[in-house]
């Protein structure tokens, strides 16, 4: 089975005491692929040498997150349109972008103005978009609307209800990422999964963060990743093959992604 984590930070500084380590366990998984998504210009170094390392296996996105939208908002987003503008063989999306009221809403109407720009851009390049919402629900949906039908792209790290699934829907284009919180114990995206077809589904592990269970509290890995699927399995009662087949092919459509060539593992590492 192959899958492609459509987003990951494995450029993170949690990987740095065992980085190497770490990159055979994902490509042993199956986990031939993965999309690491642009925070800010704080983690861009990070970001280039893990890709420079990895240039076979990685695709990139380049946004400003809300959670780094403060006082250098304007110099942020502009380091981020530039890099966007200067080296567009790098980029297949434009992400991480959206809204975030859960930390702090200081700089909320300067997320919304950020958060736009960058649709706008996404929209005249023809390019997907990475969606982070967090406790802005309503104001998300009202601006992505909007652009109905001229963007294509992610919620990541979805676990709306079926409702808010059914809006993301209508906007045409978009698919939910899907990722550790599925495996949650109780966990009530694991009932909305039921009811969301797996063509618009795509696999994610966002780490460091949000561990599948049985690691829950540790750090999260791309490895991971066949957790997900399996559970996504369970839920919909198919084999696991089919859940990594459809959402494999779902992520290299929705993102462009080239012909997978035969890589040598070994060789890579």
């Amino acid at each position: 089975m192959r899958f492609v984590d459509t987003h990951t930070h494995l450029y993170d500084e949690a990987f740095d005491g065992d980085r190497s380590q770490v990159m055979e366990r994902v490509l042993a998984s199956g986990v031939d692929r993965w999309i690491f998504p642009g925070i800010d210009s704080t983690s861009f170094k990070a970001q280039m040498e893990m890709y420079g390392n990895y240039r076979e296996h990685t695709f990139m996105g380049m946004g400003l997150h809300p959670t780094s939208v403060g006082e250098n908002w304007k110099d942020e987003l502009q380091f981020a349109l530039d890099e966007l503008q200067t080296h567009p063989e790098r980029y297949i999306a434009v992400g991480e972008i959206g809204l975030d009221a859960y930390w702090s809403r200081d700089f909320f109407s300067q997320q919304k103005e950020v958060l736009i720009t960058q649709l706008e851009y996404a929209s005249r390049k023809d390019l997907p978009v990475i969606i982070h919402e967090r406790s802005a629900t309503e104001d998300m949906m009202e601006i992505v609307s909007a652009f109905k039908g001229r963007l294509t792209g992610v919620f990541h790290a979805f676990t709306g209800s079926i409702e808010t699934y059914r809006r993301i829907a209508s906007f045409g284009g978009f698919k939910v990422g899907i990722g550790g919180v599925v495996t949650f114990k109780n966990a009530g995206i694991a009932k909305v999964v039921a009811d969301i077809p797996l063509t618009d589904i795509v696999l994610e592990t966002d780490s460091p963060y949000l561990t599948p269970a049985p690691h829950r509290g540790q750090r999260n890995e791309s490895s991971y990743i066949p957790l997900i699927a399996a559970k996504i399995a369970e839920i919909k009662n198919i084999p696991v093959e089919e859940v990594a087949s459809v959402t494999t092919g779902n992520a290299e459509e929705l993102f462009r992604l080239p012909p997978k060539q035969k890589i040598n593992i070994k060789e890579t590492i």
